[in-house]
């Protein structure tokens, strides 16, 4: 256990320094519209659709690979990928109404929860 969570901590650095450099890049295309975390959401969705089918189609790949590149990398990258996935999970199992409430849920309430936060230390 104490293994996976150094795998998955040194993941989501690397991830969250990848995130950050990215968004740097990105920040010097202006017109107000947040390019860098577009690009980020983007690019770790298609990233851990990627990882996962090489993982899934792959038996032998170890678990701890897994956890570095998927927990770890993409969720520190972003976590947008992993919300991403969970849904299409729910999309694949056929389960509409959790997929509607989830995605539909975590915007709304996602949003909502900032706006608290932001207003309530404001």
């Amino acid at each position: 256990m104490i293994r996976d969570i150094v795998f998955i901590g040194i993941g989501s650095g690397i991830g969250g320094i990848c995130r950050y450099l990215v968004s740097l890049f990105m920040g010097h295309i202006g017109n107000g519209f947040p390019w860098g975390t577009f690009a980020v959401n983007i690019a770790g969705c298609l990233l851990i659709g990627i990882l996962w089918g090489v993982t899934s189609r792959f038996q032998n790949i170890s678990p701890a690979y897994s956890m570095f590149f998927i927990t770890g990398f993409c969720g520190g990258f972003t976590t947008f990928s992993t919300f991403s996935k969970e849904g299409l999970t729910l999309l694949q199992s056929s389960n509409y109404s959790l997929f509607f409430l989830y995605v539909v849920g975590s915007v709304v309430l996602g949003i909502a929860a900032v706006a608290l936060g932001y207003f309530a230390t404001k």
